[in-house]
């Protein structure tokens, strides 16, 4: 089956992030299975990369590029809702999995072309969408929480098969040095004042905050200047090996003031036994679950860290707390093989569903 990823966002290697992380990994999934993964996204043109793309746009004078760069085919242009009919005459999907930015807009014009649509919710920001996503005819629908599936089934009326975004645990299954409280990703919307806010009071414990997605010079300048009167924090740029980041991690603390459609980041440290500090935001407990502790992001500071101490320092609560990252990590919903059971199982009954349509 050849299964096209599309979106209005852009692609390794201009961006890396949840999603691109997830797309990839399902990616290799299909290829190991015997099946064509593809993508259309959106083009940057940022850095060499996307300087070489730019370059080929103006030559060959059309709205797309095409690259392999990922081992698999991707269809890059600056309007991915306008460059449909280019991607589908060039990868020839059988059915397309519509994410995040303009999925409906896409969506409708795969239709068009005749080629099955599932749309893949991963976050809760509706105003992305470019319309009503029940609005196309024949697509199924996947969520990755249960806050977004009921979300838009609240808002449009559709129900969708709920699989939390996938994740190789090899990529992130490290031994350990527990030398830090690690923050992943220091922005507003991520939890950054109350992270500072945490280390001013633990003054005692080391944190490392750890960039995710790029600060720009402005961004970076006021994250400095915000942490640089405290001595036990650490900032380091992002990675795209996060053991290195896990492999020094004691305690996660996500304390998001975003309504999270899931938590990534918990996901990914469990796989270590790292359990996680969070908010009770959106899908962020889901994620968390018996692997951590969940408290209100309005919660007093003292009940932030009076938790935090207690993690790092009883030994005994935190190997308990750490013994249960660990399990929670193998429960069936992130099995790797169920997950992608259940959504090649989707992408079968899209197929079918637009045949009996025809």
């Amino acid at each position: 089956m050849n299964v096209m990823f599309a979106g209005g966002s852009a692609y390794y290697p201009e961006i890396h992030g949840g999603l691109q992380s997830s797309t990839h990994h399902l990616a290799e999934q299909l290829l190991a299975a015997g099946h064509q993964p593809s993508i259309l996204a959106s083009l940057y043109g940022d850095g060499v990369f996307g300087l070489v793309a730019r370059v080929k746009l103006k030559m060959l004078r059309q709205g797309a590029v095409m690259d392999h760069f990922q081992g698999y085919p991707a269809v890059r242009a600056w309007f991915p809702w306008e460059a449909v009919p280019y991607a589908v005459s060039r990868l020839k999907p059988d059915v397309a999995v519509v994410q995040c930015h303009h999925s409906v807009a896409i969506g409708k014009a795969l239709e068009a072309l005749g080629v099955p649509v599932v749309v893949y919710f991963r976050n809760v920001e509706f105003d992305e969408l470019d319309g009503d996503p029940s609005e196309l005819k024949s697509a199924l629908y996947i969520a990755n929480s249960r806050f977004t599936a009921a979300a838009y089934e609240k808002r449009f009326g559709v129900k969708s098969v709920i699989i939390p975004p996938t994740i190789d645990p090899e990529r992130y299954r490290t031994p350990t040095s527990r030398q830090f409280v690690t923050f992943v990703n220091p922005h507003v919307e991520k939890g950054f004042e109350r992270a500072v806010e945490i280390a001013e009071r633990c003054p005692e414990i080391p944190f490392l905050f750890v960039e995710s997605w790029k600060l720009d010079a402005e961004n970076r300048a006021r994250v400095e200047q915000a942490i640089a009167h405290l001595k036990n924090v650490t900032l380091e740029g992002r990675t795209n090996d996060m053991k290195t980041v896990y492999g020094r991690t004691r305690i996660l603390l996500a304390p998001s003031k975003w309504e999270e459609a899931w938590g990534r980041v918990a996901s990914e440290a469990h796989c270590s036994g790292i359990p996680v500090l969070g908010s009770r935001r959106g899908g962020l407990p889901e994620a968390i679950g018996k692997g951590g502790i969940v408290l209100d992001y309005d919660a007093p500071l003292e009940e932030w860290t009076s938790t935090l101490r207690r993690l790092w320092s009883d030994e005994g609560h935190y190997q308990e707390m750490s013994a249960a990252a660990l399990r929670y990590s193998k429960r069936r919903e992130m099995s790797p093989a169920h997950q992608f059971s259940t959504f090649f199982g989707v992408l079968e009954r899209a197929a079918f569903r637009m045949a009996a349509a025809a």
